[in-house]
């Protein structure tokens, strides 16, 4: 109890320090759940957020599109070491594709694949959006023509490229081999299983209740929301609301088995490629190793007004959401828990400059 009180404490007077508008949840073995909501859902109506509030979460999404993939092979639909060519049209959709790729190369951003948003080439998100209007990017096939003509960068399983097209294919052999419209299989063959009733794929013309606004904020000290800088629609590269609390239920049906069975939830976790020194990527997941052993499992995402992060860490059993509709806020927050609560299981991690994001 005097550990939660100190927590608290530390994070209050950091949401303070750094102006942190969003939501953090911990879920921890030793006592019932915290929720901390800080800052404002709607600055311009001074309305707050609250413990219910959904946030956008940016590249977080990439976790429930890898998820998705691994439930339908589990289920027999696909196979992880499938060509794509096996369940898309390339020649029609993307005649630059090797036909070599994998979903198991898509999944690990190494398909050698250019992407429609290369943090290689631009710097910033919003550029993209000055030849392909936001606004008209609401379903997985109108992203089609951002990447059809994108020419290969290397061989498939040359190196890790974080990639958000190849994410977008990943939901469009969702759709194929479900049946179902992308955001619909994972509302209901995810959310629903786990109870998430505060999340979705809301379009950002149509945000219902309790949902916070992005904002971005500028160097003279105005600020503006985020509706002109990132798609309509979130898909299967990020973009779904949440609920902190909603990603605490996801961390325990993942981990208990409730998702996935233990082969295929195995494969999920497991680090498929190493990106940096101690940093892995398993399948739509980040994976920190130390002394070889996997201390923790997390996600992250960043777009103009939106900070996300969220990690499961199995020593302590620990489950941690952050959301943010800020564009950055969530990794510092992140941070406090950690320094607090988990400086055993992460001593090494001090070491590492805090950075915002």
């Amino acid at each position: 109890m005097l550990k939660t009180h100190k927590l608290t404490d530390t994070l209050n007077k950091a949401a303070e320090e750094i102006g942190f508008s969003g939501t953090v949840a911990l879920k921890m073995p030793w006592c019932d759940p915290l929720v901390l909501p800080y800052g404002f859902a709607q600055r311009e109506n001074l309305i707050p957020n609250k413990a219910c509030t959904s946030f956008g979460t940016a590249s977080g999404g990439k976790l429930f599109t890898a998820l998705s993939i691994c439930q339908l092979a589990e289920q027999g639909e696909l196979k992880l070491d499938g060509r794509i060519g096996d369940y898309l049209n390339l020649k029609e959709d993307f005649p630059h594709f090797n036909k070599e790729i994998t979903i198991h190369h898509l999944l690990t951003h190494s398909s050698g694949i250019s992407d429609y948003f290369d943090e290689e080439v631009m710097d910033d998100f919003e550029q993209l959006w000055e030849k392909h209007p936001m606004y008209r990017l609401r379903t997985l096939g109108d992203f089609v023509p951002l990447i059809r003509d994108l020419p290969i960068k290397f061989t498939p399983g040359g190196r890790f490229h974080y990639n958000n097209a190849g994410y977008i294919v990943l939901g469009l052999v969702i759709e194929r081999e479900s049946g179902m419209p992308f955001a619909d299989y994972v509302e209901s063959r995810i959310f629903q299983p786990c109870g998430m009733t505060r999340s979705g794929y809301y379009p950002l013309d149509r945000l219902p209740a309790d949902t916070a606004t992005g904002y971005i904020d500028e160097e003279d000290g105005t600020w503006r929301s985020n509706i002109y800088s990132i798609p309509v629609k979130g898909g299967a590269d990020g973009g779904v609301f949440l609920a902190a609390p909603d990603m605490l239920k996801f961390w325990d049906a993942l981990m208990n088995g409730g998702l996935l069975g233990a082969d295929l939830l195995g494969c999920l976790l497991s680090p498929q490629i190493a990106d940096k020194d101690c940093e892995y990527y398993g399948y739509g997941i980040w994976i920190t190793k130390r002394d070889d052993i996997s201390v923790k499992y997390h996600i992250m995402g960043s777009d103009p007004g939106v900070s996300f992060r969220s990690a499961f860490y199995p020593g302590p059993g620990l489950a941690l959401a952050v959301t943010c509709n800020k564009s950055m806020g969530a990794y510092r927050m992140m941070r406090m828990v950690e320094e607090e609560l988990l400086t055993e299981e992460l001593a090494w991690k001090a070491e590492v400059p805090m950075i915002d994001l």
